[in-house]
């Protein structure tokens, strides 16, 4: 007897396959003496549309609203049809005794596969395969730990859940919308939603109105100090005439530490390569699933920023991996505890690097791999790393009763700021003491002007989605705001312009 292995995708089938030592390949799968691997292509299996439970469904009547299926269907679209009779002939097989669950370790995983094998009419016992690295040792460990597929039962009743909740609101509310306003108007569960968002930051932009403001800058003689905003030019310009020594009032010094950042989940690691390196949310997701498959980073479709209680012992590898892919030293000293959190993780831990990307020439990789591959292992040695600490110093000054302030910052350790792309800026203070007074040197009149609310990026629109509505979710809630991490890139590709360099946006109100 065989047992068969589904994925979700080829290229994880065949590193499994190869892993396995399954080499006899066959049209639609992998053979071997007694194991069997083949694969789906995304989602096999799709829920039907409304027509095909009844014939009246065909016209858009809002009489017949809401539409709401006593039973659930699914069907297979026309261009996989292929691949699924090939996935319906194996788990037929006599030969078959068993089914291994492969797809990604994940809520979509689970329905593509729970899909499949429904539509396809098997009732063969499942185990379930979940991995969050396509390394040979992490297959091998993950076969050796399969678990009884009815374990990921309620995983399975929240991804369908998800899928109804989808087909509920699309259909309903597009067919609701645009019967009332004569036009087609494609409206949905997330999408809907994120253009709404759009909108009100559009209408905010739009209705501003700036207003000018100034300030009165002192050059102090090694410093210079600056006034609080003055409405009136004439004001700021009488406060320059009459000042020609300032008295210091306080001066106020403390020390501040910045906790080094934690790792990189999907969303974080999109927001900074759209903004160091002007990556769209889908470039991201691509090239990092690139990656995965390449054995070169863990699962990416992950909304944890630590890594299990039980791969502390793995941390100093891992950063070694990171250091050698950045050609730099790894910190001297490795905090482990700072990244690992067994609590703060849910279906998988934070994205690294693996084995294979210490021993890869980050050069040989694609550009926007290679580019992505090295956020990730700079973000560890960071993640791993001491705190940045710096002594903030501000004074405050008084000058015929108008208050100004300088401010200056010493750095004391450089901490995890040792692998950041930018030096911390510093801005020395010359000793001073309450009741000094220092002559004026020279100063200026500054005009500046309010600003609107920043139209969105690809960034700040992913923040905006995953913090939506998260003051309004209880504590316990497994996820919170709009979308997943694997399902918001292809949410904001909906509102990207069509110029890729472009960072900054606004929605294009159209039939969608």
């Amino acid at each position: 007897m065989k047992r068969l292995v589904i994925a979700e995708k080829p290229s994880v089938a065949m590193s499994i396959a190869a892993v396995l030592g399954v080499k006899s390949r066959k049209d639609g799968y992998m053979e071997g003496a007694d194991t069997i691997v083949s694969w789906c292509v995304g989602h096999l299996a799709a829920l039907v549309g409304p027509e095909t439970y009844s014939e009246k469904f065909t016209k858009w009547d809002r009489a017949d609203l809401p539409i709401i299926p006593a039973e659930w269907r699914h069907r297979v679209p026309r261009d996989k049809h292929t691949q699924f009779e090939v996935l319906r002939r194996l788990m037929g097989r006599e030969d078959v005794s068993e089914v291994v669950n492969a797809c990604d370790a994940g809520r979509e995983g689970e329905l593509i596969f729970r899909n499949v094998y429904a539509v396809a009419g098997c009732a063969k016992p499942v185990l379930r395969l979940w991995i969050s690295s396509m390394e040979d040792s992490a297959i091998v460990e993950g076969f050796k730990a399969l678990r009884p597929g009815a374990e990921y039962d309620d995983l399975f009743a929240a991804a369908r859940c998800r899928e109804w909740a989808d087909w509920l609101v699309g259909i309903n509310a597009t067919r609701l919308f645009s019967v009332v306003y004569h036009r087609t108007l494609k409206a949905g569960r997330v999408m809907s939603p994120t253009l709404a968002m759009l909108v009100e930051r559009e209408a905010q932009i739009s209705a501003f109105t700036p207003e000018k403001f100034y300030t009165v800058e002192l050059d102090l003689g090694g410093f210079t100090a600056e006034s609080e905003r003055i409405a009136k030019k004439a004001e700021a310009d009488a406060i320059l005439r009459n000042t020609s020594s300032v008295t210091v009032k306080f001066v106020n010094s403390k020390e501040k530490s910045e906790r080094a950042p934690a790792l990189y989940d999907l969303t974080t690691l999109q927001r900074e390569a759209n903004r160091a390196l002007g990556y769209t949310a889908q470039q991201t997701l691509d090239y990092l699933q690139s990656l995965y498959e390449k054995k070169l980073c863990t699962y990416p479709r992950t909304d944890s920023r630590y890594l299990t209680d039980d791969m502390a012992d793995s941390v100093a590898s891992i950063v070694d991996f990171a250091a050698a892919v950045l050609h730099e030293t790894a910190p001297g000293t490795v905090n482990a505890a700072h990244v690992c959190d067994s609590r703060k993780v849910s279906d998988h831990h934070a994205i690294v690097p693996n084995a294979v990307a210490g021993k890869t020439d980050p050069a040989s990789l694609p550009s926007g791999e290679r580019e992505v591959l090295m956020l990730v292992s700079r973000q560890v040695l960071r993640a791993v790393s001491g705190a940045y600490r710096c002594e903030i110093t501000v004074v405050t000054l008084d000058c015929t009763g108008q208050t100004f302030t300088a401010k200056g910052k010493v750095t004391l350790d450089m901490g995890w700021k040792v692998y950041a792309d930018s030096e911390a800026k510093e801005s020395n203070l010359p000793a001073l003491n309450t009741g000094d007074t220092l002559p004026v040197a020279s100063g200026k009149v500054r005009e500046g002007k309010t600003t609107p609310p920043s139209h969105f990026t690809e960034d700040t629109l992913l923040s905006a989605l995953e913090t939506a509505g998260a003051k309004d979710m209880p504590e316990d809630a497994e996820r919170k705001g709009l979308g997943t991490p694997a399902t918001r890139a292809g949410i904001i590709v909906n509102f990207v312009p069509p110029a890729p360099s472009a960072r900054a946006f606004s929605p294009s109100i159209t039939e969608e």
